[in-house]
């Protein structure tokens, strides 16, 4: 089928579009810059916006785009950002099914989009299902508009899958690519009280959990996109730091990193014990279950 894609050209999209190339599906993805995005999307249709397709009308639609959350402290100009970085994508792809619906033109008859762990908030060591009330702040706010600005699809009768991601572990790129350089020189640091959890989840598993989400008709709704075994940052500190055969002997104190980052780090000291309930009750099976079997194998390569 003809997937479209926004966000193609990131971290996990890159991947998503090998996968689903390899798969035998048309893979459409929508960048502002296309000729900057080609060489690394071999066999996509890349076009500078969700209206251009027109003329192809996708089947399915995975939507990734936004800007990062961790990339520059937070501004009142800076939430903005993220915030329209969000909206705007989504709005491109509910304007294109609309159009289509008014043409009479086939509409997809699914849609994964995109959220994010920061749906919930601060839940201490609570332990979070899809079904978890959230805790009113930026990151719950910045999530929640992102998942109602995609509800229209779900009116035009599109299944629409809504896609709460924690953090995405891979070489390459993602949050490990941040964390390792300290780690890798013996200077590892747990981050204040280490005890605020940390939802993960292996790239590959990512890119098999929205393929799932394509291919089951019966899936609408949130899902949490993170491996079954969330860990703590202290937990995560000592495995990252064992995996590696070096000590982590530092702790960054909360009120540094608060010093630092202001609001943004809520993102380093509070999280979610975050479950897969949704996903695991409908058959999906982690190939990296535990952060000892995910690290293990992207440091071996």
């Amino acid at each position: 089928m003809r997937v479209l894609i926004t966000g193609g050209s990131g971290f996990v999209g890159q991947r998503l579009c090998q996968r689903l190339n390899a798969l035998g599906h048309a893979v459409q993805v929508v960048s502002r810059t296309p000729h900057k995005v080609r060489e690394r999307l071999p066999g996509c249709d890349i076009r500078d916006s969700a209206q251009a397709f027109i003329d192809a009308p996708p089947e399915a639609i995975v939507n990734l785009a936004g800007e990062s959350i961790a990339a520059k402290r937070w501004s009142a100009a800076q939430k903005r950002r993220l915030l329209d970085s969000r909206l705007e994508a989504t709005a491109q792809l509910v304007m294109l099914c609309q159009q289509l619906a008014a043409n009479g033109q086939a509409l997809p008859r699914v849609a994964v989009s995109g959220s994010a762990m920061g749906y919930y908030g601060d839940q201490g060591d609570r332990e979070v299902s899809e079904e978890t009330p959230p805790h009113p702040e930026f990151a719950h706010r910045l999530c929640a508009e992102w998942e109602a600005a995609a509800q229209p699809l779900s009116e035009l009768d599109i299944r629409l899958a809504l896609l709460r991601t924690g953090l995405v572990f891979d070489a390459g790129g993602g949050s490990l690519e941040k964390m390792l350089p300290p780690f890798k020189l013996g200077l590892g640091a747990r981050l204040g009280s280490g005890r605020q959890f940390m939802p993960w989840i292996h790239r590959d598993d990512l890119v098999e959990v929205i393929v799932f989400l394509l291919e089951n008709e019966a899936l609408d709704g949130p899902f949490n996109a993170s491996a079954p075994q969330p860990v703590t940052n202290a937990e995560f500190t000592r495995t990252l730091a064992r995996t590696l055969k070096r000590p982590a002997p530092f702790v960054a104190p909360a009120f540094v990193l608060k010093a630092a980052l202001g609001e943004m780090s809520r993102l380093l000291l509070t999280g979610a014990d975050m479950r897969p309930a949704r996903l695991q009750a409908a058959g999906f099976t982690f190939r990296y279950p535990t952060l000892d079997t995910a690290l293990s194998e992207i440091l071996a390569r």
